[in-house]
């Protein structure tokens, strides 16, 4: 089995909330903190660095509400998410790489300790690991008019989540090969070069925060 001499968490933190309709990152939740805060703190008892590609504001924001900012470094945003990524894997290569890489949506506040650190012990065994949860509604295919063409099988449809784990080496190689794509997340780069990724299921809770509904 692996030990990891070195953690590193990449929290995205570079969107632009367009559907929410202000930066969402910074507004606030019960008890007072904000989104991105709350991301942060989950992950510091984890990692041994924590890299944040983000806007200005947000960065001086995080400055501001971090009080020891000893494992925080940040990263320039991207004009998609896997380019803030990249960046993000790229300023841990010039701060001497890590052994495995934890890459984290900066408006999923709501992830369980346990989560993070199941990912990390799967990670012992796989060089990559995507939370999420399997579905429990029925799953409709529907063409571009709307008409549906199929129901699939809900058992087989995991609907993924973040954390997504992976050794630092393999994801980093993923992302220099597939720079001209456009993936919405960093599993799918490696089920894309044949890289076994383990699903490892989480909970309901740990939401994606899009619309201020979600906040509730």
């Amino acid at each position: 089995m692996n030990t990891f001499n070195k953690i590193t968490a990449i929290i995205t933190a570079g969107g632009v909330s367009n559907r929410f309709g202000s930066n969402k990152l910074l507004e606030s939740l019960e008890g007072g903190k904000s989104v991105i805060i709350t991301t942060i703190e989950k992950f510091l008892p984890f990692c041994d660095e924590i890299i944040i590609p983000c806007h200005d504001d947000v960065k001086e924001h995080i400055k501001k509400n971090i009080s020891d900012n000893s494992k925080i470094a940040f990263a320039s945003f991207g004009e998609t998410r896997q380019k803030s990524v990249f960046n993000g894997l790229m300023e841990c290569k010039k701060a001497g790489g890590c052994d495995i890489v934890l890459i984290h949506d900066g408006a999923r506040p709501f992830i369980e300790p346990d989560t993070i650190k199941e990912t990390v012990e799967k990670l012992k065994e796989y060089k990559g690991v995507c939370v999420g949860i399997y579905a429990t509604d029925t799953i409709k295919i529907t063409d571009e008019t709307g008409k549906i063409i199929k129901t699939i099988d809900r058992n087989t449809v995991f609907c993924a989540q973040t954390p997504q784990g992976f050794d630092f080496k393999t994801i980093l190689d993923a992302h220099k090969k597939l720079q001209d794509k456009n993936f919405t997340d960093d599993s799918s780069m490696l089920e894309y070069l044949g890289v076994e990724v383990y699903a490892l299921e989480g909970t309901r809770t740990n939401k994606k925060i899009t619309f201020r509904e979600d906040l509730i």
